[in-house]
């Protein structure tokens, strides 16, 4: 049990260790953006589609990691990613709020993001989504699961808001097909 404790604190520390390196690299690949591409919204595509290609690799690693079994719809889905996504690899948890009667939207709440620790837009950038690589993370990752979902800012801290307010929309979920048929 005393390794197991020891285990987790390293874990733990590894995690906010990561979580601050990625920050400051992060915000050099941001500024890079800015400065290759000029236009803001171009920037804003590049951390999507840069997101969507972290989230379809990071996937595998969170099943394997997590332990979290099956989930049985995306009600669960959003939680998990949540409570165990974020916690993984950002080290911080997130709340997930403002559910549709279907069941398929919700807001994601972050009230701490260690990627913007040090960050201020100069007025140049007021339209930059500085943090619009986790909609594309979180977007790559539910696509590998099955489900196509478009993932949205509502509030953004860097322009003004209290929170970090991401809206992801269950567009739908693909059945899973395998790559073989059983031989009967």
């Amino acid at each position: 049990m005393r390794y197991l404790l020891t285990s987790n604190a390293l874990y733990s520390s590894w995690i906010v260790q990561n979580a601050e390196l990625f920050t400051l690299t992060y915000g050099a690949i941001v500024r890079q953006l800015l400065t290759d591409l000029e236009e803001v919204e171009e920037v804003n595509k590049q951390l999507d589609q840069m997101g969507y290609n972290i989230g379809i690799r990071l996937i595998d690693e969170f099943l394997a990691k997590s332990n979290v079994s099956r989930c049985v719809d995306f009600r669960e889905t959003a939680e998990v990613i949540a409570k165990v996504g974020f916690k993984m690899f950002l080290g911080v948890t997130a709340s997930v709020t403002n559910w549709d009667a279907e069941g398929t939207c919700c807001s994601i709440v972050l009230e701490d993001n260690p990627l913007v620790d040090f960050v201020e837009l100069p007025d140049n950038c007021q339209g930059l989504y500085y943090c619009n690589i986790l909609s594309g993370v979180i977007r790559g990752a539910l696509d590998m699961v099955s489900m196509k979902a478009e993932v949205t800012w509502l509030r953004d801290a860097l322009r003004g808001d209290d929170v970090f307010e991401l809206q992801v929309k269950l567009l739908k979920q693909v059945p899973e097909e395998y790559p073989y048929k059983d031989d009967e």
